[in-house]
């Protein structure tokens, strides 16, 4: 599969990547967990259906240490023995918000939940976390960004 533009050959898309990029990163010096980040992007990539982005999370995810197991079941969070739960708070305000147009939004539980697990420099975080992982999701599914090759590490 090829993808229907090179945005790393586009001006105006490596512009706004370099900025989303950097958001991105800002994200990994919070306080919230790198592996709950981790498990976010998947999950999230899951939903939008972005090959690029699970390839490149369950990679990097796999690379800082995290079980095949946890990586394997984020899918079927919800059956799985494997996640704390904050983290399992964290992947239910992550699915609310991505698909916030199918519902009346985030629940208050949701949130409720999440904030039980999560001070507010975290809640901060996860939700940066989701908001910028949507964004190259979305990106990505549109351009159709061919997913298999990514290497931990690729982007810096």
């Amino acid at each position: 599969m090829e993808p229907r533009m090179d945005y790393y050959d586009n001006p105006v898309t490596v512009n706004y990547l370099k900025h989303l990029v950097a958001a991105g990163r800002s994200l990994l010096d919070s306080p919230l967990p790198v592996a709950t980040q981790e498990l976010v992007r998947m999950r999230a990539s899951q939903i939008n259906g972005c090959g690029f982005c699970l390839d490149m999370h369950t990679k990097e995810a796999a690379e800082a240490g995290e079980s095949q197991v946890r990586i394997n079941l984020v899918a079927t969070w919800r059956e799985a023995k494997v996640y704390t739960e904050a983290e399992r708070a964290a992947l239910e305000l992550t699915e609310q918000a991505t698909r916030i147009a199918d519902s009346s939004g985030v629940s208050d539980e949701a949130w409720a939940e999440a904030a039980k697990h999560y001070d507010a420099d975290q809640l901060a975080a996860l939700v940066s976390v989701i908001a910028v992982i949507n964004a190259f999701n979305r990106m990505n599914a549109v351009v159709q960004q061919p997913a298999g090759d990514y290497r931990p590490g690729q982007f810096g």
